[in-house]
């Protein structure tokens, strides 16, 4: 613990011209008076930190002096590629060996260099939770990860239904989605790729057998197809519906944009007012008529019938209720 501890110190130093004891202390989660003891010990082992006294004072290394600590282990590496993710790394168990990475690359730029890690800290941030909901990572997350950076099958108990299902798969990668992890992984000995949501799995348990990853899976790529699947899974009705140009223009923000794309799509020509007629899948008549009553007067629903009296319905109240004095 002290000897990693120590290297921290080191690299610390290194990348930065001057340090106080204070911020030290903060950096190494130790106390000001450990920062000393450190220091100490580095100058006894031969690494010359020199401690300057004064309210400009501080700690640093003399003579140029560059430690050969800096090469990355594979770890740190992988990690190091999200940093600009804290919380995931966090919930994974991975913000350490994130730390020690980004020290080291700090360690090892140029001194002209050095605040580019901040300067871009102060531009960048990645905030991947969704609004409105506090994220909660799940219990099994830091074990299907460490499973997904050693290619480790795992043995998985998860919520399916009204029951459990218990499965050995081969975990090849986890996607963070508006705060909810994901597992893409296969059916292990010849199943096929499936995605689980984390926060349904019960348990997991590692075992000692590793598979022999596929490189042809393109994870992003997989993703992208099974995001879209499970959105055109989710539009079992359809509606014809009549748009303006306006109403064209913002279809896509008042409905899924998966059925937006495909409703525009194999669309007919403009007539002559410039308004087009689409087919519009959707969940149900329910969440259409919540989606559409957004357009406003941009959209003119033709079918079903029933739906088309719902919005002719609600057009009269909003008509009666603008030509009421009362309000």
């Amino acid at each position: 613990m002290r000897a990693a501890r120590l290297i921290k110190m080191v690299l610390l130093l290194q990348s930065r011209p001057t340090m106080t004891a204070s911020e030290l202390a903060r950096e190494l989660e130790v106390s000001e008076r450990t920062v000393t003891r450190d220091a100490q010990a580095l100058s006894e082992a031969g690494v010359p930190v020199y401690a300057e006294r004064g309210r400009a004072g501080g700690y640093r290394l003399v003579g140029g002096y560059r430690t050969r600590l800096t090469g990355l282990g594979r770890g740190e590496a992988e990690a190091l590629f999200l940093s600009g993710v804290p919380g995931a790394l966090r919930d994974m168990g991975l913000e350490d060996v994130a730390s020690a990475a980004r020290l080291k690359v700090s360690a090892a730029l140029l001194p002209s260099l050095r605040d580019a890690p901040r300067a871009a800290a102060q531009r960048f941030h990645l905030d991947a939770p969704a609004w409105f909901r506090e994220p909660e990572a799940p219990a099994v997350l830091p074990v299907v990860a460490e499973a997904v950076w050693d290619d480790r099958c795992v043995r998985a108990r998860y919520r399916r239904g009204e029951g459990e299902v218990e499965r050995e798969l081969e975990p090849y990668g986890l996607v963070l989605k508006a705060g909810v992890w994901y597992l893409c992984a296969r059916v292990r000995e010849g199943g096929s790729f499936r995605t689980y949501r984390l926060d349904r799995f019960l348990a997991a348990e590692p075992l000692q057998d590793r598979f022999l990853r596929d490189e042809e899976f393109d994870l992003p790529g997989f993703w992208a197809a099974q995001a879209e699947w499970f959105a055109r899974s989710l539009l079992r009705a359809e509606v014809v519906v009549r748009l303006s140009e306006a109403g064209v223009g913002r279809l896509s923000y008042a409905v899924d944009p998966v059925a937006a794309r495909d409703a525009l799509a194999g669309a007919g020509e403009p007539d002559g007012r410039g308004w087009r007629t689409v087919s519009l899948r959707v969940e149900s008549l329910e969440v259409a008529h919540t989606q559409l009553t957004a357009l406003g007067p941009e959209a003119e629903v033709l079918a079903p019938a029933a739906l088309r009296e719902w919005f002719a319905a609600d057009a009269l109240r909003l008509a009666a209720r603008y030509a009421s004095q009362e309000g």
